[in-house]
Parts: C-alpha cells; structure tokens; sequence
C-alpha cells in the first residue's frame, strides 16, 4: 500500500503551485505550521492543519510521527550527467594549478575524455554505476533527477546512455528524466565537420531517438568553441519538430547569446548562465523560459556565479540543479548546493527551496505534476531532522534528511 499519514509535521512546506514561481513569488512557501499531509494510493489526498481529524481509516495507512520535524516536497534535480563512464581526477588537480576548463578540454581532456571511458564501458557496468549515483542522491532527498545523454557521442553510445536511464527508470525508486544530449561536445572523428556533424544529429539521431521513445527533451552545449548560436538555433529547432522539448548550456564561459537564444526558441530551460548578458537574463523573464543554475558547477570550476539575484528581481523563473558530472561537478551535494545560493548567489531561503523544488519540476516541464505539496500530485515528500526548512542553508554541508517517500512509500 502507498498509504501514509505524516502527522503533525512542525512546518508543512508547500511550496504549493502548478507552475514555476517567478521573481518575488519565489518568497511564498505556504507554509503550515503543525501540519498533517496524508498519501492515499501514491498521490496526496489531504493537507490538514492542526487539530483537524484525519479523514480516513488509519489501519490503512501507515502514520509517521512528524513532530518537530518539517516537511517538504521532495527535491527535484533537473539537470545532470549522472550516466558515464570513467573518472577525471588528474584533470581536476590539473584546474587546482591553475589550467582553465577549456584548456583542458583542447589537450583532449574534458567531455572528450569521458567520451572514450563510456564508449568503452558496457551497459550493465552504466547501469551499476549510475544506480549507486541514484542510491546517494535519493539518500539527499531528491526524488527526481534528469539525466542527460552526450558521452558518447556517436549512435551506439547515445543510445546505450538513454536505453541504461529508462532500465533505471524502471527499477529505481526515483523517476528519471531522460534528456538526449547528442551535440555535448564534437567528436575526434568529426574534427572540423561540425556542420556535418549537425546534420547527423538531425536526420539521424533525432528520429531515432523519438521514435524508441528514449527522451523527452533535448540539449545543445551552446558556447565558443563548442556550437555555435546558429548552429544551436538549427539544432534545436529541428527537435521541436520531432516533439521533442527544448533546453540549452548557454553562456557558462562567455557571454554569446545564449539565454537571448534559449528565450526566442522558447525553450524549457536554459542552463549555467554564468556570463548571460542583462539583455539574455530580461528575455528569458518575458519568455518565461526556466534559469537553471548550477552552483556546484562554478564553485568547482572557481569561477563566479550566476547572477541569482538580478534574474529573481528582473522576474525569472530560477531553479537550481547539482550537474552532477565527471569532470566540472563531481558531486551531488544537496546541502552544499543550498548553501551556495544562500551564501555566494543571495539567494534567501525560501527562494532556494522554490529553485530546487517547484520551479526545477518546472524546468523539466512536470510542476503540474511534481514539486510541490498539494492535493493531486505525487506523494514525493522528505521529512527534515529539524523544524524548520532554514536549516536547509544553515546547516552547512550536512544532511538533514530523516526520511524520503516517493509515490507514498518510505524509500529512505
């Protein structure tokens, strides 16, 4: 039975809403102070306050003591890279000395790197690897992440990245996302071929890709050196075609046009935005097109951050994520990651728990159905070791999370 009651809960966070929360909406948490959520066949069927009897017969739900603890929609992680093979070690003691991201990446190193240690890896190694990376991440409270394809780069491996997600899909307590990345970076074989290597991507992957059913969006790393805005605008409109939903890297290293880009396609999300320009960080408020930052991402590169607080005060739509990846953000670190935006991004609180709850649903296009704690949608809740959600920030580099329910059921 996924049948719970989550009695008397010190703060039920809920975050409630059916859409990303832009700008000064961001503050608004909802919050019910000793407050009782109950789950009936998977989804939430109650939100009580205090002192309100609980409408249903409790020899069929299991009841879980919530007192002194808060209560809040399971985080949602939507942009990561958590399907690949190898490591890059050498490579991150070699940016400690003071060698730059595409430095690395024009000796060889960097995604071209990874390319090679996941074309050689075998589905079922992928699929161990990537189940202890879900095990980690679910044990930090999220109960969805979006895995993105790109390491291989060449059909059989883009594919075995995708079919390796949807086993997981399957089997794993968490939902999982699948994101086809197919121009993450250009291969050795296509040196010098990039317009050709578009054009495979288009007429070859794309139909394939949609027609097994492997993803449901689909992503460009738009910068110098990698794809360019015309051959991105190219890229992602072709996917449109197929039905495919649209997101975007852009401007993680320079400030090219990306968010500008990401805005006029109307894409689901734009992603980094470390240097997106004051006219980029306007267009994506009017396009409502979803700034999905990455504070692990710049804290690992020792880069500066996205400009959290100029997208909330211009109106944006700011989710966060982890980009948990090989080589720029090794690591998952949901406590991390909410201290970040706090500390470094002026993020408050409230707006942090938005970023990584409500409005990263969003950016995987699923806030109607997830994000949030309100009648109708899933019972993805995690339940804190203390009262109130600004320990989340607070509490710096620990995890706090006591118990994690997807659908209902205690995983966690």
């Amino acid at each position: 039975m996924n049948n719970l009651i989550i009695h008397n809960a010190s703060q039920v966070v809920t975050c409630s809403g059916f859409a990303g929360k832009r700008g000064k909406e961001m503050s608004d948490l909802q919050v019910i102070e000793n407050g009782t959520v109950i789950v009936t066949d998977g989804f939430i069927s109650h939100i009580l306050k205090q002192d309100e009897p609980v409408p249903v017969d409790k020899q069929y739900y299991t009841t879980i003591d919530a007192s002194g603890k808060a209560l809040l929609p399971g985080f949602v992680d939507p942009h990561t890279h958590f399907v690949f093979g190898g490591y890059r070690e050498e490579e991150f003691s070699w940016r400690m000395r003071g060698d730059s991201y595409m430095e690395i990446m024009e000796r060889g190193g960097g995604i071209v790197s990874t390319t090679r240690a996941t074309r050689d890896a075998t589905e079922e190694e992928l699929m161990t690897a990537g189940r202890q990376r879900l095990d980690a991440m679910l044990r930090l409270g999220i109960t969805t992440v979006e895995g993105k394809s790109g390491y291989g780069l060449d059909k059989e491996t883009e594919l075995k990245q995708l079919r390796v997600m949807q086993r997981l899909n399957e089997s794993h307590p968490m939902d999982i996302v699948p994101t086809y990345m197919g121009a993450h970076a250009l291969p050795e074989e296509w040196k010098g071929r990039e317009e050709a290597f578009i054009d495979f991507q288009i007429e070859e992957m794309f139909p394939l890709v949609a027609q097994q059913q492997l993803a449901e969006a689909v992503d460009i790393f738009c910068e110098k050196g990698v794809f360019s805005i015309e051959q991105s605008r190219r890229y992602l409109q072709a996917a449109r075609e197929q039905g495919f939903q649209l997101k975007m890297h852009a401007d993680e290293i320079v400030p090219l046009g990306g968010a500008e880009l990401a805005a006029e396609l109307n894409c689901l999300s734009a992603d980094h935005l470390l240097q997106a320009s004051d006219e980029g960080i306007r267009a994506l408020a009017e396009a409502g097109t979803v700034a999905t930052l990455l504070p692990l991402t710049a804290f690992s590169l020792r880069e500066n951050y996205a400009r959290a607080r100029e997208m909330i005060d211009a109106g944006c739509i700011v989710a966060l994520a982890t980009d948990l990846n090989p080589g720029s953000a090794f690591t998952a670190s949901v406590p991390l990651l909410f201290a970040l935006a706090g500390i470094y991004m002026k993020m408050t609180p409230e707006e942090a728990v938005t970023a990584f709850t409500l409005n990263s649903a969003a950016a995987l296009g699923r806030a109607d159905r997830i994000g949030s704690i309100d009648i109708g949608k899933q019972g993805d809740l995690i339940l804190l070791q203390f009262p109130s959600y600004k320990f989340l920030p607070y509490h710096v580099g620990m995890n706090m999370v006591e118990h994690v329910i997807k659908n209902g059921k205690i995983v966690v």
